[in-house]
């Protein structure tokens, strides 16, 4: 199941897709930063102990309470609607990456 993935093996897939549509590594992180309250440093570290994503998220320093104001659709699954608490953080991210690669501006996608 994807809460035992380790959130470094699809970290680079997250870098790709944003790199591929011409956005940046920086970019993906600070989306990521933004929603779970991690420093750079911290995510760093995140990455390299290859922790899964039930960890990932426990251990986040705040997740954002505006991550709320996120909506729409992932793999045809409104996120607003996934009733797992952990599985909707996990389609939040992924909806934040989707954003990013489809060009939208950072503050829209910050929820400024």
């Amino acid at each position: 199941m994807i809460f035992a993935m380790s959130f470094a093996s699809v970290y680079p897939l997250y870098v790709a897709k944003a790199e591929k549509k011409g956005r940046t590594k920086l970019e993906v992180d600070q989306v990521i930063e933004w929603l779970t309250g991690y420093t750079e440093h911290r995510l760093k570290s995140v990455v390299s102990k290859k922790l899964d994503f039930e960890a990932f998220f426990a251990q986040a320093p705040r997740f954002n309470p505006k991550a709320s104001r996120i909506t729409g659709t992932v793999c045809g699954v409104r996120v607003e609607d996934v009733e797992d608490p952990l599985m909707q953080k996990i389609r939040y991210l992924d909806k934040l990456v989707d954003e990013l690669a489809r060009g939208k501006k950072m503050e829209s996608i910050l929820r400024s």
